[in-house]
């Protein structure tokens, strides 16, 4: 297999499904035909290089307790950067973005399930805080897709089945909040990543991959996945598709519009007088001309002619959001003694 296809394969493999075993890399390098060796230098320089940001556990916000939401604010021009580091020092701010619309800077939002403020609090103070003309609070009502996985090998099908998943009941104890500290923070490329965290944790192998697979099938963890900067990995283009849908349609036409494989967000949310659209799906494309098409098949496919395309100009954050840490009350500890 050549470099450069190996590469683009390894990516792809990497962010569909990163094996939860003591030596992660050596699967991935057997599947691939390749050697363990060989993957452990290659995705060393892909994260050297910035095309692979972190690879780690993807939570699920609400199984953890945690309240969010996607928020938009009117902020005038001259007070875009000040506004956004405000808005960025807070912990439950993971993605924060300058869009092309009056409603300019758009970030999601998390408060921690024990809160003094609670969610609507919070925005209200960032929107003080950085003198916001308006704000938009557009939670999900109705999630159908979230999975960020670029298609690196040009194989992908334009369209995926996506599946139901069934999840199995749990109660978070200590010992999984203890993994769920451990997964949730970038690994070392090293043969072993996970064999830090498991003496750390004095727990087996066969315990810490217990607690994380029951993680799994509770659907608190949705993924263990690589997550790509994606302008680095040759996406250049990302765009914020949002439709005016009628009630009665939405949960017809979101699943229909999820099922597009460059769609990695899909999502029923609140409307408003000055907001008319609830179906939100994200779009990644190498060109704003691929995105632009892509949405306008979706148009014709949805029969939807009310809708409009957000295109991110600045990146100001983006992170995985650090469950379980002491950053929030500091934050709220802060606000509520200022």
């Amino acid at each position: 297999m050549e470099n450069t296809t190996l590469e683009n394969e390894l990516l792809f493999q990497m962010q569909n499904s990163f094996p939860i075993t003591e030596k992660p890399f050596e699967v991935i390098a057997k599947a691939l035909n390749s050697t363990e060796k060989e993957v452990l230098e290659m995705v060393q320089k892909l994260k050297d290089n910035k095309i692979i940001r972190q690879t780690s556990a993807i939570f699920d916000t609400k199984r953890l307790g945690y309240k969010s939401s996607l928020v938009a604010f009117k902020v005038d021009a001259d007070k875009v950067d000040e506004a956004a580091a405000i808005i960025n020092k807070h912990p439950g701010v993971s993605h924060n973005y300058l869009r092309n619309h009056d409603y300019n800077i758009w970030f999601t939002m998390a408060v921690s399930p024990d809160s003094i403020l609670g969610l609507e609090k919070t925005i209200e103070i960032l929107k003080e805080q950085t003198g916001a003309k308006d704000a938009i609070t557009l939670p999900t009502l109705k999630m159908f897709k979230i999975s960020v996985k670029m298609d690196t090998t040009g194989k992908r099908a334009k369209k995926e089945k996506l599946k139901k998943l069934a999840h199995k009941d749990i109660i978070l104890t200590a010992r999984h909040v203890a993994v769920i500290k451990a997964l949730q923070k970038d690994i070392e490329v090293v043969s072993k990543p996970f064999e830090k965290a498991i003496k750390k944790l004095n727990l087996t192998y066969d315990e810490f991959f217990t607690l994380a697979n029951e993680l799994k099938e509770s659907g608190v963890m949705r993924r263990f996945a690589t997550i790509l900067n994606h302008r680095k990995a040759g996406f250049g283009a990302n765009a914020m598709s949002v439709w005016s849908v009628p009630e009665e349609d939405g949960e017809r036409i979101g699943k229909e519009m999820a099922e597009f494989s460059a769609v990695s967000h899909c999502y029923l949310r609140p409307s408003y007088p000055n907001w008319p659209y609830n179906l939100f799906a994200m779009v990644h494309g190498k060109s704003q001309e691929e995105c632009d098409s892509l949405i306008e098949e979706m148009a014709q496919e949805s029969g939807l002619t009310e809708y409009s395309k957000l295109y991110s100009t600045v990146e100001f954050k983006k992170q995985r959001l650090v469950y379980f840490d002491d950053a929030f009350k500091a934050w709220e500890g802060q606000v509520v003694g200022s």
